[in-house]
């Protein structure tokens, strides 16, 4: 006799609020939106190097816009602040996806610890170099 297969109806929409990601997928997704934030920024972090290994005025320049002391323009600050989180977790969850590669840490257990060590690691280092910009 033939086996029946019973499938359950597939939902006509995805609502993404409903689904609950594991920490994991959270911190692969942190991952894509920071390495995108990088992409798209690029432009202005090539201009903000070569400002500051360029002449006298270019340095001038950049230190004008990036006024590090308190004076400076805090959406400046913020940018630079997002851009500082998005280098340091693309950095850190790069080596993670890294060792996971090599099948280091990929029980559950190890990966769910080393997603936070990840969030944790990021963060801490964001607010301590984010303390120096602002």
């Amino acid at each position: 006799m033939a086996e029946v297969i019973v499938r359950k109806p597939r939902p006509k929409h995805l609502n993404l609020m409903q689904i609950r990601l594991p920490l994991p997928g959270i911190v692969s997704i942190l991952h894509r939106i920071s390495g995108v934030a990088l992409f798209l920024c690029l432009p202005l972090i090539l201009w903000l190097f070569g400002a500051s290994l360029g002449s006298q005025e270019d340095l001038d320049s950049f230190h004008a816009i990036f006024d590090f002391s308190l004076a400076g323009l805090p959406i400046v600050k913020l940018v630079l602040l997002g851009l500082l989180w998005s280098f340091l977790h693309h950095f850190c969850a790069g080596i993670r996806f890294l060792l996971l590669d090599v099948h280091v840490g990929i029980e559950l257990p190890a990966a769910r610890m080393s997603s936070v060590i990840v969030l944790v690691v990021s963060l801490v280092l964001t607010v301590a170099l984010g303390v120096l910009i602002w």
